[in-house]
């Protein structure tokens, strides 16, 4: 599909994985993983090769909780917040002393919301969420929004309108910063999968997903 270029983790010390255009690149994203799925998992994959084909160099990397379940095969819950920041922050000093232009930073899911905390303080180019977790499954009530709405990233949040953890009514009802723009998936999940009845795919999906992204940073 596409001649990006992918470096596989070479030792257990390696937690990188790049995926760059074959030719220019136009902005560079890291981008951090869900909460139960590795850097590695089919989403991750599908998107980060997608990216790279439209010009974006992305840097995969995974939080000391998953680099530990890759280790030894145990699954573990994501470490405390205060850990994942951490941890975020010696990521991001690190690809940035490695690449020049644009760097924005994202994820997937717990992955990018750790890094909208983490956005205005890095002075990063942008931020990318996809399928961002405005509230806990089944807790509608007690959304997770308070710092979207100070937020001066410039930001995209690609949403399923259907996502368990933020649909398109709920969202809706948020007071979020003008610097986010919301880039909405019809009758689709928290993995941007749509209903097999909307005859879309989960590769158009993920494909308008992939467009959407490079071409918000490449105007940023």
């Amino acid at each position: 599909m596409t001649k990006a270029e992918s470096d596989q983790p070479r030792s257990e010390q390696d937690w990188f994985l790049w995926d760059r255009p074959a030719t220019i690149i136009q902005a560079t994203l890291i981008l951090a993983h869900g909460a139960g799925a590795p850097m590695d998992s089919d989403f991750m994959t599908a998107i980060a090769r997608r990216l790279a084909h439209r010009g974006i160099a992305v840097a995969r990397f995974e939080f000391p909780y998953m680099q530990a379940r890759r280790v030894d095969g145990r699954k573990r819950p994501p470490n405390p917040q205060t850990q994942l920041l951490a941890y975020w922050r010696e990521v991001y000093a690190g690809v940035r002393q490695q690449v020049s232009g644009k760097l924005a930073i994202g994820g997937k899911s717990m992955g990018g919301r750790m890094a909208s905390m983490l956005a205005d303080e890095l002075g990063v180019d942008a931020l990318i969420c996809l399928g961002y977790p405005f509230h806990a499954a089944g807790k509608a009530d007690k959304p997770r929004v308070a710092h979207l709405a100070a937020l001066q990233t410039r930001t995209l949040i690609v949403q399923g309108e259907r996502d368990a953890m933020g649909d398109r009514p709920a969202v809706a009802q948020y007071a979020l910063s003008a610097a986010i723009e919301l880039c909405w998936l019809a009758a689709a999940d928290h993995d941007l999968k749509p209903l097999k009845a909307s005859g879309i795919t989960h590769d158009q999906h993920l494909d308008r997903a992939a467009d959407a992204v490079a071409s918000f940073l490449i105007s940023s």
